[in-house]
């Protein structure tokens, strides 16, 4: 019964090859749609899962807070939590700190054969971390030992890509590398372990690890012994089996007044600690930042969206079509009925139709995402595999997808052409009720509802991107070189190369400083007015810069003054502040702060600022974040980058004669830099990722929707012939006759627009407010969507109806 089931529904699509392509084409579409996306949510979902003890693993999280209310969250805890916790609560079996260098945007790493040329390379992401870390994180070592990996004092683990780079196929271990960091100083490391990172993400994307014994940090480390300050290191806990973390969590707080009470009510805050299991941190929206950037939960919603709006469309599609063509199947309806047929046994031949179609589309669909998923990989930023021998349960889920969707598609065609009654169709008295052609309306409106969505979403999306590319920063972005200085030799060299290339005429100003616009500063500080009190303090992010670096960025002063070399009476207790700090500090205005000072008090030692200059506010963060208060100290050395505000004009003739001054004064590190409205750029990355999916997703639905309306356009035309015949014999002219097959449609689509609208304005003006500065949507936008949509389904209802409205009338009317 099943083999004839399918034998009825191959002829069918034979005998209607025009259609039955749309189904099919629009089902595999939106079934490799679906894959894609799965396989994106899969991917986002799985971090960490490789971990041997995940279920017990946990980071804490600090809260700080002041006067009662919480004033930022973050994944940091200072030096001595880790420890503390263990020795405190038995519930802890194992503690580790992780550490990243988060001085160095890369890290220089060296590597001098016995024989042969001294490599040297730049390398991201690498941590410090203390000897238990493999005892709490399971990780593929393919040489050495986790055990024992970071037990002694500089020692070094590489990823087995980082190993590849620097030892090639011979063996990395007991090998000696020269590791140079801004963070944790320069010393040699020995190898003694390389593991294989595989294809699981994790939210520690490790290149390197170091111990840290034997570095610069470790006597910073050594030193600290409170609990308020120094909140920098990711604190890791493994509990005991059968721990319940929220038991431990509900002790912290008198963890807290045992050891950090004391400290935290002389700096004038208070701390809160809670616990995240690991199986959280990548999709926790409960940080704003952690070891690398929490995943949007937001995002993934509208991606899962997507995914099962695309695919309803195809649903839909073909839905209409096969009810729109329900006349041309009723006479087999009826003869099988008088035959003897039951409802049930014609509702499972149709839906039997259905899943054939289906399945052929799924194997299309596997071909699809098989062929786009290289791509997908670039547009998403992500390393997504699928091969039939590592997948197998992944595909059986892709095909159970494409039965269940092949039953929803063809319920309703089956449940209705089931239902005619034999007599009127055999009496040849059969007609698409009122109902039928009001649902195949509606189908069409949810068809395009969605598309219409859609179109917003990637305007706004679109719009946002573009602003915050052109937005006024508050300093100058453009022909500004930054090079790092991530070595001893690199920083003493700076006076020399600054020196001589400020005699080029191509450079404007050259400026240095500890951190720039764009990039991750840690430096802060709770500054309060002179005359007030600690608790009154105001958390300030700090950079500490050149008597240049201010006029390099031309970061305008909007009362007092720069620094500037001409003032020699500036000192590093002489401050600069952005307008924020002055209404954060309770100043009546940015002239009434010069000359004030503003006070810092640190482990009971006092220090007190003089302000000498008040800039306008500039945004030194993404335009995700607020504008917070900021403040710049002299500082005479010690610089990590350096900023040449290059003219416009020949930039690769510049970058030329910059390297050129680099070997000149630093021929032993590698020559690096980077643009800084580049670097700026980077912290849009997630939302650059979503405007590219989004925009693809928009023309695959629009796309699939389009071939419905072309389906159904065609099908009217066919439908109407004669009419369309008699019309064209009693003089209607070719423009009345496609405004006559078009107007249905365009109706349907402008009903689409006005309901999508409000719609699409709540769900995109929910997403616009991540970002403290937006461009607010406005009414061209619906404006534009609707001009699109109706200029798509006029190319789309228009080329069926101006070729059945140029038809000859005499072939249209032969059989009369």
């Amino acid at each position: 019964m099943i083999k004839n089931y399918f034998k009825i529904g191959w002829r069918n699509m034979m005998k209607n090859k025009f259609f039955s392509f749309i189904n099919i084409f629009g089902l595999s579409v939106g079934l490799a749609c679906c894959m894609l996306i799965a396989l994106y949510l899969k991917y986002e979902t799985s971090y960490d899962i490789q971990h041997k003890n995940a279920p017990n693993i946990y980071q804490v999280i600090t809260a700080f807070m002041q006067n009662g209310s919480t004033r930022m969250k973050m994944p940091n805890t200072p030096a001595p939590m880790a420890g503390a916790l263990k020795q405190e609560y038995p519930e802890v079996v194992e503690s580790a700190r992780l550490l990243k260098l988060f001085v160095d945007d890369k890290t220089i790493i060296q590597y001098n054969p016995a024989n042969g040329e001294r490599k040297s390379l730049l390398e991201q992401n690498g941590f410090l971390a203390d000897q238990s870390f493999f005892k709490i994180f399971t990780y593929n070592f393919t040489e050495g030992s986790p055990a024992n990996a970071l037990t002694n004092p500089r020692t070094i683990v590489l990823s087995k890509k980082l190993a590849g780079k620097i030892f090639g196929n011979q063996a990395a271990l007991n090998k000696v590398l020269r590791v140079n960091s801004n963070t944790n100083g320069e010393q040699d490391y020995t190898v003694t372990g390389v593991f294989d990172t595989g294809n699981v993400p994790s939210h520690i994307n490790a290149n390197f690890f170091l111990s840290v014994k034997g570095g610069a940090m470790e006597d910073f480390i050594n030193r600290q012994t409170d609990f308020a300050s120094n909140n920098m290191f990711y604190t890791y806990l493994l509990l005991k089996p059968g721990t319940d973390a929220a038991k431990l969590q509900a002790k912290l707080p008198a963890f807290m007044n045992k050891y950090a009470s004391k400290d935290l009510k002389a700096m004038g805050f208070q701390k809160e600690q809670s616990l995240l299991a690991l199986h959280d941190i990548h999709l926790s929206g409960e940080v704003e930042s952690n070891v690398t950037a929490p995943a949007s939960k937001t995002y993934l919603y509208v991606l899962f969206s997507i995914a099962v709006f695309t695919l309803i469309i195809a649903c839909i599609n073909f839905m209409n079509l096969s009810t729109a063509r329900s006349s041309k199947r009723s006479s087999e309806v009826g003869v099988r009925k008088v035959l003897g047929a039951e409802k049930s046994t014609l509702i499972r031949q149709f839906l039997g139709e259905s899943i054939l179609m289906t399945l052929i589309a799924f194997f299309f669909a596997i071909a699809i995402t098989l062929i786009l998923l290289p791509l997908f990989n670039q547009l998403a930023d992500k390393n997504i595999t699928l091969s039939f021998s590592g997948d197998i349960l992944m595909f059986f889920e892709f095909l159970l997808m494409a039965l269940i969707t092949g039953v929803l598609a063809g319920s309703y065609p089956a449940f209705y052409l089931s239902s005619f009654n034999p007599v009127k169709v055999l009496k040849g008295k059969l007609t698409n009720s009122l109902a039928v052609v009001a649902v195949r309306k509606g189908l069409v409106v949810f068809q395009f509802i969605i598309s219409v969505v859609l179109i917003v979403a990637s305007v706004v999306i679109a719009r946002q991107m573009n602003f915050m590319r052109t937005a006024d920063l508050g300093f100058a972005k453009d022909q500004q070189i930054v090079l790092p200085l991530r070595t001893a030799g690199a920083k003493a060299a700076y006076a020399a190369l600054k020196a001589d290339l400020q005699q080029n005429t191509q450079v404007t100003a050259i400026g240095a400083s500890a951190y720039y616009p764009g990039i991750f500063n840690p430096s802060d500080n709770l500054l309060y007015p002179e005359g007030k009190t600690n608790a009154e303090g105001r958390r300030t992010r700090l950079n500490y810069v050149d008597d240049n670096f201010l006029q390099t960025l031309d970061i305008k002063p909007v009362a007092g003054r720069l620094f500037s070399p001409e003032f020699g009476s500036d000192t590093n207790t002489s401050i600069i502040i952005n307008e924020k700090a002055v209404q954060e500090f309770g100043f009546a205005n940015a002239q009434a702060a010069i000359s004030k000072k503003v006070m810092n008090n640190f482990r009971g030692n006092t220090t007190a600022f003089t302000i000498v200059g008040v800039v306008k506010d500039f945004h030194y963060e993404d335009l995700h974040l607020p504008v917070t208060p900021y403040g710049f100290l002299l500082n005479t050395s010690g610089y990590n980058y350096m900023v040449i505000h290059a003219k416009p004009g020949n930039m690769t003739a510049m970058l030329k004669t910059i390297e050129a001054g680099w070997k000149k004064y630093d021929p032993n590190d590698p020559f690096d830099y980077t643009f800084l409205d580049d670097d700026f750029q980077k912290n849009y990355q997630a939302d650059t990722r979503l405007a590219g999916i989004v925009g693809y997703f928009t023309v695959v639905a629009i796309l699939i929707s389009c071939l419905g309306l072309f389906g159904l356009a065609a099908f009217s035309a066919e439908q109407r012939t004669k009419e369309i015949g008699v019309r064209k014999v009693l003089g209607a002219s070719v423009k009345t006759i496609v405004s006559l097959l078009s107007v249905d449609f365009l109706k349907l689509i402008i009903i689409s627009v006005i309901i999508a609208s409000p719609i699409a304005w709540w769900v995109m003006n929910k997403w616009l407010q991540a970002f403290a500065y937006r461009k607010d949507i406005d009414w061209t936008i619906f404006a534009y969507t609707a001009t699109i949509a109706i200029i798509i389904g006029l190319i789309t209802i228009g080329s069926q109806a101006i070729k059945a409205a140029l038809a000859n009338p005499v072939k249209s009317l032969r059989s009369e």
